[in-house]
């Protein structure tokens, strides 16, 4: 044994938990849950539907644990995995009526005690939240990645599997949206057209 189990490096504890090892999978869980939930906070912009998601992760983490080859770092995998989760819920959300919480048939699900996330010391204000919910999917994925999550641009290349250069363009025009969400922008995008009439 390689020390403590709480020390342990991320690719030591999915050792120890595939070959057994409970406490080490809690370990890795208590080690990146706020950052699994803080991405999906800011890419689902709803903390019920982000806690919600978060869970789901890391069920799915320690389902497909087996599946981490380990040519990637574990965090880009787990980012991996989280995006994929969010994007089901996406998808999920635009499919089904507005009142699914309203039915009784669907049970509350006991999320124990929320992750705390700071969420308003990263992205600023609740308007800043919803400002960066108004950003369309695929920049404010990118948008996230890069400046919440403060993942270079060629790891977030390997999250979403796609060219560094479309990331590149992604979070540049997430930044855009952004801040026209935000009010900063209006004037930026024809100053031929500022006219009076």
């Amino acid at each position: 044994s390689r020390g403590h189990v709480s020390d342990a490096p991320d690719r030591d504890l999915i050792d120890r938990y595939l070959a057994g090892d409970p406490d080490a999978f809690a370990v890795l869980v208590r080690r990146h849950q706020a950052l699994v939930y803080s991405l999906c906070v800011r890419v689902l912009g709803d903390p019920e539907d982000a806690a919600d998601a978060a869970q789901e992760a890391l069920v799915l983490v320690a389902r497909k644990l087996d599946t981490f080859r380990g040519d990637a770092r574990f965090t880009t995998w787990l980012h991996r995995v989280t995006m994929n989760v969010c994007y089901d819920q996406l998808r999920a959300a635009k499919r089904r009526p507005v009142v699914r919480r309203l039915d009784p048939d669907l049970p509350e699900p006991d999320l124990g005690t929320p992750v705390e996330d700071h969420a308003d010391e990263v992205a600023g204000t609740r308007d800043a939240a919803a400002a960066l919910a108004a950003v369309p999917e695929e920049f404010r994925v990118a948008l996230v990645l890069a400046d919440v999550q403060d993942l270079p641009y060629d790891e977030i290349a390997k999250v979403l599997n796609v060219p560094v250069g479309t990331v590149k363009s992604r979070v540049h025009r997430g930044r855009l949206a952004l801040a026209r969400a935000m009010g900063l922008a209006q004037q930026e995008p024809d100053p031929a057209r500022q006219t009076s009439e």
